[in-house]
């Protein structure tokens, strides 16, 4: 048995699910419920880019599964099974040895227990570059029922899931980065803003709300603002925020107090993994209700208008302009 071979039955065939036949073929067999369509979405990982060399094995097995689970809850997807490309470093700053693999593995198929999303397959291979890993997940929503991102139409409402900004801080926090607003907030309120950033929390208990309720929806993955110029632009609609009613956490609203300059961050930085979706004026009451009966807190943060572009207001209705609107992975 080769070294790739006794890797994949030794820390993720035990992850499997039926579709991945045990790991022991060369294709997995998936097919969604009856009456659904299949929905897939895949992100690719790099270190140095998506998460830094040292951070802990569970937490980029987590970041890599939730980042893919966050499309699939903005898609008002289920999961059925996700595949795993993993390319490990020969050389560099991070080694990978028997433990770490043994570590990241266990993590991964907690979280695909906790998402309902086993592995179905993927494939191992050497790089000489940085570790590097891509998820490809699948999931299932009734025929015709995905959720795009080209359904806005003026006089809808945006809403944003959870809170925004808090991934963007935590990375400074996690640099430890000299910045005085850092050493301004609690021990408490820093391992907040660093949790939201190396563990996402994807809302899979959204899902069936938005697919029921939202006209068009994605995840905050790059940054909000830069998102919803995306949703916007899709939609060929326009679309304004009101900044003063993003919704911040405690952590990241002493942050901001601290050093206003932050709100920038907070709202282009990315690593949110919230959703942000658009809702008709009639619906939105029903949308609030069903999502707090999911155990998610929704925002109304803005409005859909006819014509194009965006704008960010603050909370005296003046028009504000970032240096840059979202993160980019390039």
């Amino acid at each position: 048995m080769s070294l790739e071979d006794d890797q994949i039955a030794k820390y993720f065939a035990p992850l499997a699910g039926p579709a991945g036949l045990g790991l022991r073929d060369d294709a997995a067999l998936l097919a969604p419920p009856d009456g659904c369509e299949l929905v897939v979405t895949v992100d690719a990982l790099s270190a140095g880019v998506h998460f830094l060399p040292d951070d802990s094995p569970e937490a980029i097995a987590r970041k890599a599964l939730r980042v893919n689970i966050s499309d699939l809850a903005a898609k008002g997807a289920e999961p059925l099974g996700f595949v795993l490309s993993l390319a490990l470093p020969k050389l560099g700053e991070l080694i990978i040895d028997a433990t770490w693999l043994e570590r990241f593995a266990q993590a991964l198929g907690e979280d695909a227990a906790r998402y309902r999303c086993p592995l179905a397959g993927g494939d191992t291979v050497s790089t000489l570059g940085p570790l590097t890993l891509s998820i490809t997940a699948f999931g299932h929503a009734p025929a015709g029922r995905m959720v795009k991102r080209d359904g806005a139409k003026a006089g809808d409402v945006v809403y944003v899931s959870g809170t925004i900004g808090d991934a963007a801080l935590g990375l400074a926090v996690r640099l430890d980065a000299k910045e005085t607003w850092i050493s301004g907030i609690k021990p408490e309120q820093r391992a907040h803003l660093l949790s939201r950033y190396l563990e996402p929390q994807p809302r899979l208990e959204l899902a069936a709300v938005v697919r029921e309720y939202a006209s068009a929806a994605m995840d905050v993955s790059d940054g909000l603002a830069g998102d919803f110029e995306k949703l916007m632009r899709v939609s060929g609609v326009a679309g304004k925020i009101d900044l003063s009613k993003v919704p911040l956490s405690d952590a990241a609203k002493l942050a901001v107090a601290f050093d206003a300059s932050l709100l920038e961050r907070a709202v282009t930085g990315g690593d949110d993994y919230e959703v942000l979706c658009t809702v008709a004026e009639q619906n939105a009451g029903v949308f609030e209700r069903k999502a707090a009966d999911a155990g998610v807190r929704v925002t109304a943060i803005g409005v859909v208008r006819d014509g194009a572009g965006v704008r960010f207001l603050d909370a005296q209705g003046q028009a504000v302009t970032f240096s840059r609107m979202s993160y980019s992975h390039l």
